[in-house]
């Protein structure tokens, strides 16, 4: 059986928006090892339209000969929306109807790793699809920007594991829990 997991750069103030212009400075060797692990263990990615649209613009532009490029360009990757009429992006699959479904057979295949996808992330946790949410938390208020939660209904979590590194980011995995 395989799960679905997600990893998220934030902020103290939740903030999860553009964070290239905030967690640059905060990336190290522990950051990388742990987004490098996260990655490793997904055999296909799953997208949410917004970060879908950015990634399929930016990715088959980028310089080829660079490991990241190839690697995004050449995985699996399934697309989420109820807009979207076909994903044009190499090796990419659209779910736009039965998605709970769809993503629960997929659930028993293989392992997908969710990137960003914020209101997809939401979506999941909500229908308890999510195995494991990452939150990878920088010591920085940003002040502005989309947040992770907005209100929305309760859903318990359990602390799986926490790791601080030396930049001071705090690596914290949840999972769904059983207590309503």
């Amino acid at each position: 059986m395989g799960s679905i997991k997600s990893g998220l750069f934030v902020s103290v103030d939740g903030v999860v928006e553009a964070p290239e212009e905030w967690h640059m400075s905060y990336i190290d060797d522990q950051m990388g090892a742990a987004v490098g692990r996260l990655m490793s263990e997904a055999d296909a990615t799953l997208l949410g339209r917004v970060t879908y649209e950015g990634f399929a613009e930016y990715w088959p532009k980028a310089d080829p000969d660079d490991p990241m490029t190839q690697q995004m360009n050449n995985a699996r990757k399934f697309v989420v929306s109820s807009t979207l009429t076909e994903a044009t992006w190499q090796n990419t699959t659209l779910i736009s109807t039965d998605v709970a479904g769809h993503l629960r057979k997929l659930k028993q295949e293989m392992n997908l790793g969710v990137t960003g996808s914020v209101v997809l992330v939401r979506w999941l946790l909500e229908q308890r699809l999510l195995d494991e949410l990452h939150l990878l938390v920088h010591p920085i208020v940003v002040g502005r920007g989309q947040r992770l939660f907005d209100d929305g209904p309760t859903v318990p979590l359990q602390l799986l594991s926490s790791a601080t590194f030396d930049t001071g980011v705090v690596h914290l995995v949840y999972a769904p829990s059983d207590d309503e």
